[in-house]
């Protein structure tokens, strides 16, 4: 499975990013999507993820309200806009795939695939 992540850069708090995964049909299709973070001396944290089907969709606690992710039925793709940024946002961002058929639970991207990974570091 293919993830292709763009999106990310530096920005001053307050400000806004959006962060793009585009996949193949299929995965768009059966797989949950999203994204996690990691800061350095952090463990990963889920921030946001949206069901295969539908737009229900779960957020961190610390990005309710500031983060919202949205699915792309066109180009296959899920973004994560990203507004108010604050100082404790900063972290590398990997975009995560994990089949539909695993029950769904706050670790969801443990199972999945994953990009590399996007910098978003907000001063």
């Amino acid at each position: 499975v293919q993830l292709v992540e763009s999106g990310g850069g530096t920005v001053q708090a307050g400000g806004s990013l959006r962060l793009s995964c585009a996949v193949s049909a299929y995965t768009y299709k059966t797989h949950y999507m999203g994204w996690f973070r990691q800061a350095p001396g952090k463990e990963r944290e889920a921030v946001a993820v949206i069901y295969p089907v539908g737009d229900a969709a779960h957020y961190a606690d610390s990005v309710k309200g500031r983060f919202f992710i949205s699915r792309d039925n066109v180009n296959n793709s899920v973004y994560l806009q990203m507004n108010n940024l604050k100082p404790e946002d900063t972290a590398r961002y990997h975009c995560a795939a994990t089949p539909g058929t695993i029950e769904f639970s706050d670790s969801w991207y443990e199972l999945g695939y994953w990009a590399q990974g996007t910098q978003v570091t907000v001063s």
